[in-house]
Parts: structure tokens; C-alpha cells; sequence
């Protein structure tokens, strides 16, 4: 989003606002001392918890006593005593991924202020870091997300990271699990405010392209005082005033070099860019590209036969939320079409001096983008104008909250979060899987804001199989977070909230129930393992021929019980995460599966109809004609 000139006010009135970003801080310090609930713990809202019975939670926090040990360090200087609202709370990602091709996923974990962290699946359900020997440690820049993908089609996993002003980093795979850097040789240097990655084969060339979406200019050119990152802007107004950076997007050449298409295609949207989704939105075959935009209209763009995308958004979404960090495409209503599911963050970051955690607890979509304050009369007139212009948050084209768009075919969306119960607070982003493996897909959402705002859960919403969501989290062992809702250590004297940033789903233990790795907020990484009844269950995993090797885009259709499910292979998304390519199908109490449809990237059908249930299959791209 540029800096926007066509304001009727004068810039005198910018300035008089500017510090109204204070009230953002003031309304957390009084949450953080009010009321937030039981032991501290904010409830949430918009829907009713499940009972706690008999059984033990589906989940229990498992990462220290597997091997997993990692702490992701945020800026003090952006992040701590003095606060400021910008980018760097958005955090860093984590990414699931077979570094050494053992055939076991292994864990990376990103961080601001201190080394990555790779952790390597030794096949029995517990980790050992190998960060040092596969070369990905970057401590010397703030890495926001990355993607494993295998670039070349030679088997192993190489690997592209994000970067705030380090430089973006990309690795080849040298198939033992260690790393080279080859950005340079490979063309995608660039050095900017990056947030989202994900590979896919736009053109269906049989290689994997690269999507990269960028911000804005949000940082100063001032060094902190050890040079380690640059100063961030210091209040709201200086931050949606930045001049925006453009997307890009990166073909694949297939000689070890990638060529920036952005332009000739299309890709280059509004700048504040952020997750990013890739599914075949009208069925025609190809991969299209939706991008969430952090301050403004988002993005769905149309492919057109791999030669350029046209924006369709308004005719095929309508409005969408106005401050969407977290996107995902999954199927919530189990039809066997992919619908499309938002988290909005920052529409959640107005709200009264006077309000505490019990106040939001009947969360609602606003009419406009400081929609809290204005419905309780605490903004005027003339600043709620300028926050709009700023913000290019035109209410008649945005909504103030949590979009959910159901597929109802033939490129035609309705968007139903309300009804369907999946309006949250302060939500970044989206980990989807059939957690309890009944049939239908649930989805675990990172939430919160940490210092100096009021503690607020992580949302576990489980599918109730009818086409809405049923809260969980307490029920099934996500809530309370480990050690409580504070941090052991106060900042700046006051007691400091935990808050949770992205997901990403993964089998630890390999039984076929999903688990959840979660990167945090100044704080250790957690990691669920799935303890949920065990149910019957099936897994797909993918390999391309004509396709691209990782079938990214390949879509798997499991009919069973006289219903469908669907599931699609994704490099990346939920913002700042990569989940297991592994597809999951829970089976419920059906003990087999009537047939299986795969619908490859190269337009290549394939029917299975022996799939043995309770296990693993690899599943390798039949010799056929392409589309």
C-alpha cells in the first residue's frame, strides 16, 4: 500500500493522530492488570467449548521431552519495554520437511534474534538438532518464513528463507542434509521486507516456480546500536505509510537458475503482502494464487493458462477481510471442494482504554477498520477518516474480520464464517488437518498478542461434521499454553503475555494422527502430539513424474463411507509455515475405502481402489498423456 496523497485533511491533523497508536498500548497495559478470566486466562468467544469428559485431551506439549529445543528471540529494541507496532511482531515461521531423505520429516524452526533451528526425525518419535552440520543456522539476519521444495527434481529437499532486510536466502540440498547457498547463481537475490514463500509449477512445465510477497519499506535506515537489523517505524501512522514493496514471482528455468516474471505476469500486487494460498479456485486445471494483504484488499489471482493472472477477486470473493495475515484452503464442510479460510488479525487491534478480556468475549465482525472503538463512541469522526484513507480500508469492499468462503462450484464463493462459527480473536494464522480423524477437517489458529496486551488463547476449532466449528482448545489439552498465560521473566517490570504466531502439521510419531508444531513469540517452540481415540486412517504420499517431483498442486479425492474428502498438496501457507505434503484422510469407523482419485498437476487422472487402510502409501504418477 503506498502512501496515500488524496486525504481532504491537512498533514497537521497527521501528526495530531499519530499518537493515538498509544491507545493500542494503553488498552493492553489495562487488559494485562483487568480482569482476564480464571487463572488469568483470557475466555475466548463466538462459540461454546466442548465438554471435558472422561477421556484424556487430544493433545499433550511433548517438544523438550522429544528433543525439541528451541527459543525463538524477539528484538528488544522493537519488541520490549518499548513497544512499537510494527512488523517485527509478526514473528518467524516453521516448516516441515525430509532434509536428509530418510523418509522421516524433519522440523526447521526460524528466528529473529539467534539461530535458526533444524531439528532431524531419528524415525522413533523424538529429534536431534543438525543445524550446525546442514549449514541453515542465518543468525546473522531476521528470518520471517521459508519453504522446502525440491527445485531441481533430483529428489532432495532444497530450501528457500525469508528475510527482513538480511537478504532472502536460497539452499541446494546437497542430498545428505546439508546445505549450499546459491542465491546469487540461482538469480533470486533480494533484499526487502519479505513475508510469505511458496513453490509451485504455474506454467506446468513439470518445475516448481517461486512466489515471493513483500511488505513495505517499514524500517528506518538506522542500525540498532550492534548493527544486527535495522530500527523499526515507531507508531501505526508511520507504519501503513510506507511505501510498499511489490511481489515476485520467480520461473524456473531448469538449469539451476530461476527468471523474475513478475511483471509479464501479473504478480506484482499492492504491496503488504503476506500468506499465500495456491488451489485451482475455478476447477479449470491450473493453480491460481490468492495473497493476503495486511492493510487493504487482498488478492485472488486467476491463472490464465501459465501465461499471466488477472485479478478476480471482487467477482469471485466479493469483500474480504481487511487485516487477513493467515490463509488456508481446506474443506470445512466436507462437500470435496476446497473452500477458503482468513484469519484478520489486525481489524482485532482497536479496542477501548477500558476494555479487558471478558469485554471481547462476544466477538463480531465490525462495520469499519477501528470498529471496537468506534461502536463504543472512543474514536472521532475525523480520525476514524483518516485511519480509513491510510489504510485504503474502504468498508464497502472490505469485512472487519474472519472470512470463510465456501465453494459452491463453478468458481462461484459465499463467504459464511459467521455461521459456521469460525470468528476468532486476535488470530495469525491457520494449521488445518482431521485432528480427531473423524472425516472432517478441523483447524488449530496461533493467536494472541503477547507484551504489553492482556493474555488470549491459541483457537482449536474442532468440525462438528455439519458444517460449523466447535471450540476446543481447553477441552483437548491446548489450554492452558505450558507454564501458565506469563513468561517466567517480567518485561520492563510488568508481567509479560505468552502469544503463539504460526502452526504447521506433521506426523512426529508417524501412527497417522496429525501433531502440531508451533513456533512462539519470545518463547519456546511448543509441539502437540496427537493423543486423540485412535480411528481408522489413510496417507498419501506424492511423487511426481510428469509432474513436478513434490506434486505440489495435486489434488486427492477419498470417497468413503458414501461421502468425499479432499485434500491437496501444498509447499507452503497458514502464514509463515510449511505443513507436512503428506495428505491425511481420517476414516472415522469405516474400515475401507471405496476408491481413491488423484488428479495430478499435469492433468493426469488416477484411480486407486485397494488402498489398504491404517497406513502409508507412496504413490507414484502413472505414465500418461498430459493435459
Amino acid at each position: 500500500m503506498g502512501r496515500t496523497t488524496e486525504s481532504d485533511e491537512p498533514r497537521s491533523l497527521r501528526r495530531q493522530i499519530a499518537p493515538l497508536s498509544l491507545v493500542l498500548i494503553a488498552s493492553g497495559l489495562a487488559g494485562a492488570c483487568g480482569d482476564d478470566g480464571p487463572n488469568g486466562v483470557a475466555p475466548n468467544g463466538g462459540g461454546d467449548e466442548s465438554d471435558v469428559t472422561t477421556r484424556r485431551a487430544g493433545f499433550v506439549e511433548v517438544a523438550e521431552e522429544i528433543g525439541i529445543r528451541f527459543d525463538m528471540k524477539f528484538l528488544p529494541g522493537e519488541q520490549g519495554e518499548n513497544f512499537k507496532i510494527n512488523l517485527y511482531d509478526h514473528g518467524s515461521g516453521v516448516l516441515v520437511g525430509d532434509v536428509d531423505g530418510d523418509g522421516h520429516e524433519d522440523l526447521y524452526l526460524l528466528n529473529q534474534l539467534g539461530p535458526n533451528g533444524l531439528f532431524r526425525n531419528r524415525g522413533d518419535g523424538t529429534f536431534e538438532d543438525v543445524t550446525e552440520r546442514a549449514g541453515v543456522a542465518l543468525d546473522d539476519r531476521i528470518c520471517t518464513s521459508g519453504s522446502f521444495a525440491d527445485i531441481d527434481n533430483d529428489g532432495d529437499q532444497d530450501l528457500f528463507v525469508a528475510s527482513t532486510r538480511g537478504g532472502n536466502v536460497l539452499f541446494r540440498n546437497e542430498g545428505d542434509g546439508r546445505f549450499v547457498d546459491i542465491t546469487a547463481a540461482a538469480g533470486v537475490e533480494y533484499v526487502g521486507h519479505s513475508q510469505g514463500v511458496a513453490f509451485f509449477d504455474y506454467d506446468d512445465d513439470g518445475l516448481l516456480d517461486l512466489f515471493v510477497s513483500n511488505t513495505a519499506k517499514w524500517t528506518l535506515d538506522t542500525r540498532e546500536p550492534e548493527g544486527r537489523y535495522f530500527v523499526g517505524q515507531a507508531s501505526l501512522i508511520e507504519l501503513v505509510q510506507s511505501d510498499p514493496e511489490l511481489n515476485a514471482l520467480y520461473h524456473n528455468e531448469g538449469d539451476g537458475t530461476f527468471r523474475d516474471v513478475t511483471e509479464e505476469t501479473g504478480t506484482a500486487g499492492r504491496g503488504w503482502g503476506g500468506d499465500i494460498a495456491i488451489f485451482d479456485v475455478d476447477s479449470d486445471g491450473d493453480q491460481d494464487l490468492f495473497v493476503t494483504n495486511m492493510f487493504g484488499l487482498s488478492m485472488l489471482l486467476r491463472n490464465d493458462a501459465g501465461k499471466r493472472f488477472t485479478d478476480v477477486t471482487e467477482e469471485t470473493l466479493g469483500r474480504t477481510s481487511w487485516g487477513a495475515v493467515g490463509c488456508k484452503p481446506m474443506d470445512y464442510d466436507g462437500d470435496g471442494l476446497l473452500d477458503l479460510f482468513l484469519v484478520d488479525m489486525h481489524s482485532d487491534m482497536w479496542m477501548p482504554v477500558t476494555s479487558t478480556a471478558d469485554e471481547m468475549r462476544e466477538k463480531h465482525k465490525f462495520g469499519t477498520v477501528m470498529g471496537e472503538m468506534v461502536e463504543r463512541g472512543k474514536v472521532s469522526a475525523k480520525d476514524l477518516q483518516m485511519y480509513e484513507v491510510e489504510m485504503s480500508a474502504n468498508p464497502r469492499k472490505v469485512l472487519f474480520g474472519n472470512t470463510l468462503f465456501r465453494n459452491l462450484g463453478n468458481g462461484r464463493y459465499e463467504e459464511t464464517s459467521e455461521a459456521a462459527n469460525a470468528e476468532t480473536f486476535w488470530p495469525w494464522g491457520i494449521a488445518a488437518a482431521d485432528f480427531d480423524l473423524d472425516g472432517d477437517e478441523d483447524a488449530f489458529l496461533p493467536a494472541g498478542m503477547g507484551y504489553p496486551f492482556f493474555y488470549w488463547r491459541n483457537a482449536l476449532l474442532m468440525n462438528a461434521g455439519d458444517g460449523t466449528f466447535a471450540w476446543g482448545e481447553s477441552a483437548e489439552g491446548i489450554e492452558p499454553r505450558p507454564g501458565g498465560p506469563h513468561l517466567p521473566d517480567p518485561i520492563g517490570g510488568s508481567p509479560a503475555t505468552r502469544s503463539s504466531r504460526c502452526a504447521a502439521v506433521m506426523d512426529i510419531d508417524e501412527d497417522g494422527r496429525p501433531d502440531l508444531a508451533v513456533n512462539n513469540f519470545n518463547e519456546r517452540a511448543y509441539v502437540y502430539r496427537n493423543q486423540f481415540p485412535e480411528r481408522h486412517w489413510v496417507g498419501l504420499r506424492l511423487r511426481g513424474t510428469k509432474s513436478n517431483r513434490d506434486a505440489v498442486g495435486a489434488l486427492a479425492h477419498v470417497h468413503v463411507g458414501g461421502g468425499v474428502q479432499v485434500r491437496q498438496v501444498h509447499a507452503a501457507g497458514g502464514y509463515l509455515a510449511q505443513s507436512t505434503r503428506t495428505l491425511y484422510f481420517g476414516l472415522g469407523d469405516n474400515d475401507s475405502i471405496e476408491r481413491c482419485t488423484i488428479r495430478w498437476p499435469s492433468g493426469i487422472e488416477q484411480e486407486l481402489t485397494d488402498l489398504e487402510i491404517d497406513r502409508l502409501h507412496d504413490i507414484v504418477e502413472p505414465v500418461g498423456e498430459r493435459r
